[in-house]
């Protein structure tokens, strides 16, 4: 009885292997999911208009900039490329000074009239002095128009972006929750400061750990995103 059951077993695993046979290995070099993987020296930090006029209209703007500064903070820490633009600065007024541009002299913000950040002089830029930047994080205001075009902008230039959802705001609550969806639908990856900071460093290990990890030792400050997303 042993040797026909072992027979039987043979019998059957002959006819799954000739009916289904291994699976050869498959090479998925450029099939793999973009999934927004952050890496330093492939990331540039994007300061859209974070102006001093826009201090009494823009919802939780001390907070927006208090931020961003910690973007900026954690991007030169790790030798990413900054750009930083103003929105007419004749009427509108120059960068906030809590932001703490005065302390990189290598950065001076760029003055602009259009909405989108992405200038001939930006785009220029990165293309030539930055050919290796792939991915945007971005921070600013307004959500629904600065910071959106911005955005659809450098989709359209073949730019990765991360949209720090902390880190921007309009006027209006409602502009900039619909100004996120509208991001989103279009391939912006939606994050916040604290993932965006870790992702970069990618672990405890990073020589840069212990400087950037005092950044987040205290939370962020809240910017009415639970607010937001009660409305949905």
């Amino acid at each position: 009885m042993l040797i026909v059951f072992l027979c039987f077993v043979i019998y059957l695993s002959n006819i799954i292997y000739l009916g289904t046979p291994p699976t050869e290995p498959v090479n998925m070099a450029g099939t793999l999911r973009n999934v927004g993987r952050l890496v330093p020296n492939r990331s540039a930090l994007f300061l859209c208009d974070l102006q001093e006029k826009f201090r009494p209209i823009v919802q939780y703007f001390p907070e927006i900039v208090a931020i961003s500064g910690r973007m900026l903070h954690a991007a030169k820490a790790l030798n990413m490329p900054v750009i930083i633009t103003e929105q007419y600065p004749k009427g509108l007024g120059r960068t906030a000074a809590e932001l703490g541009i005065d302390k990189y002299l290598d950065i001076k913000p760029v003055e602009k009239t259009q909405f989108s950040m992405c200038t001939p002089e930006i785009i220029g830029l990165m293309k030539s002095k930055y050919p290796d930047v792939d991915t945007i994080i971005l921070c600013g205001i307004e959500a629904h128009v600065c910071v959106q075009n911005t955005a659809l902008n450098l989709l359209e230039n073949n730019f990765n972006v991360h949209l720090v959802v902390d880190a921007c705001s309009s006027r209006s609550l409602v502009d900039r929750m619909y100004a996120y969806d509208r991001m989103k639908s279009s391939g912006v990856f939606l994050t916040t400061s604290e993932a965006v900071i870790l992702g970069l460093l990618g672990g405890s290990l990073h020589p840069k750990f212990k400087e950037i990890q005092e950044l987040i030792m205290k939370s962020a400050p809240d910017t009415g995103l639970l607010s937001m997303r009660s409305r949905n």
